[in-house]
Parts: structure tokens; sequence; C-alpha cells
């Protein structure tokens, strides 16, 4: 293993802080000792997702989880939402806890779960209106929005008439529109094709350059972690700890092509794949016994 990666066990030390300047309380989500637990359907006891995770985000940090898959990394990513409840531990934002899901913190999940009947716009600005916000209010950022994500011209057609990418440019307008401080994102573009999906990578970094958005990204793939992210968090097979933390030294803007000319993404490329190959044995290990 290389000097690349460093092993934690906890992520709230302030090495991890960019700025490395910010107290505690300064963190935009902060994640301390949590535990999480499923019951198993036709068995009495339950099964442990999640053991003792600590990890912390700034403001404005790009975040990646990577793990094998089942190492509760979309449950993880469901608590810092406030759609689940942690059964040890707790979770802030902003130094408060986290009970429910809030207007800061928004989502966006492996499938545009668009409304078929609405045009994009519709779509788009469904949130502020089912709020009861004044069409003046957001009609100008709902614009902004759809100029972001390339789909200016697309405003009055319905998600059928879309590609699948074009669906999840509109999801994510969606997410954005009501300007949250958390952006929280399981595998967005894990159905997309290749072309597609790096074109979707380059839309999401240009507007979160724009808008420094706090972001939690979940994916399988590393490559997609090695290019979105400030810092890439590796979790263990179930259950899901943090094993180790990677600080991803290649500057912004980053162009794909220059990324993987750079002999340091090999070399970071190959330690991580490593790592997740130790993890997902491991996970076919406990099932297999």
């Amino acid at each position: 293993m290389s000097a690349h990666l460093h092993t934690t066990t906890r992520s709230s030390g302030g090495h991890h802080d960019r700025d490395h300047g910010h107290s505690q309380s300064h963190s935009r989500i902060q994640i301390q000792g949590v535990h999480k637990h499923f019951a198993q359907p036709g068995k009495g006891d339950s099964q442990q997702v999640l053991s003792d995770v600590s990890l912390e985000l700034q403001h404005g940090e790009f975040v990646c989880l990577l793990g094998a898959s089942g190492c509760g990394k979309s449950t993880l990513l469901n608590l810092v939402a406030g759609f689940e409840q942690p059964d040890g531990g707790r979770l802030l934002c902003d130094g408060r806890p986290i009970t429910g899901p809030g207007p800061e913190r928004g989502m966006v999940f492996q499938q545009p779960t668009l409304f078929p009947w609405l045009t994009v716009r519709q779509n788009v600005d469904f949130g502020p209106r089912m709020a009861g916000q004044r069409a003046a209010d957001y009609a100008a950022r709902a614009d902004e929005f759809l100029r972001l994500v390339g789909l200016a011209d697309f405003a009055d057609h319905h998600p059928w008439q879309l590609s699948g990418g074009m669906r999840q440019r509109a999801a994510l307008a969606r997410a954005w529109l009501p300007e949250p401080e958390i952006l929280l994102m399981d595998e967005p573009f894990g159905a997309l094709d290749a072309q597609t999906r790096l074109a979707m990578q380059e839309l999401l970094t240009g507007i979160w350059q724009q808008k420094r958005t706090t972001i939690l990204f979940v994916t399988h793939d590393v490559d997609e972690a090695l290019f979105l992210a400030d810092r890439v968090v590796i979790l263990s097979s179930r259950p899901g700890r943090i094993r180790q933390e990677l600080q991803v030294p290649f500057e912004r803007p980053r162009s794909f092509e220059d990324l993987v000319a750079d002999p340091r993404f090999g070399a970071l490329k190959r330690d991580i794949l490593h790592v997740l190959r130790e993890e997902a044995a491991k996970s076919l290990q406990s099932v297999a016994a």
C-alpha cells in the first residue's frame, strides 16, 4: 500500500479541514459514533449495517463515499437526509441535531423520479410551488438552473420526451433550485452510459464550483470519485465503518483527460481498488459463513 492513502478510525480531527482553521462548530455535517441496525425478516435478531461511524463535512466540501455493495453507504446518506434515525450516536447539521428531512438538505436519487404528467419546468419548480411560494420568487432561479443544466430549450417538454441523461439533469436542477446548503447524491449517474455519465460529472462540478454547496456523493466508481471529490471516504464491509480516507490532490477545475494522464491518478486508483477488493472479499466470506 502506498502512502497516498492514510488509515483512520474516525474523521473528526482538524487535519480533515481544508482551511485548517475551522473549529468543530464550523462543520456543516457532523456524524458522531453512529450505529444502525435493521431487522431481518423472518429472524428474531437484527443486522448491524453501520458501526461507530464518525465523519465531518466542512462548508462547501465535496465528499465521495466508496465501499462494497451492502456496506451501508446509502444508509448513511439516508441518515444524513433524515429519512432514517440512528440506533446509536448522533448526526448534526450546522450544530443542530438531524431529526428528519429539512429544506437545507436536498437529495438526488439514482433514478430521476420525475412526475411524467408535469413539464420539465413544472418538475424543476415543484418544491417551491408546493410550499406556496409566489412564482415571482422562484421563476428566475428556475430559469437559471434550467440554463445551467442545459435544458432551457426543453422547459416545456415532458420527461418521457427526454433522454435518461436529460431527465437526470432535470432532477439535479429540481434538487438545487431551493438552494439547499447540502446536496446528498445516491449514485445519481450509475444508470447512465459512460459518455453521458462523464458529461454529467463535468456538469455537476461546474455548477458546484459556482454554488459551493456541500455535497455527500455515494458511488461505486473509483474514477468518478477521484474526478469529483475533495475527499474520498472508504467504508468497510458490513457493518460499515470508515476504513480509510483520502484527500484528493488534483487541482480544480479538472479535466478527465488530464487526470488520467497524471501518474498520481493511477497510483491512487490502484490503492483504492486494493482496499475495495479486500472489503468485497470480506463481504463474500461473511455471506458464505
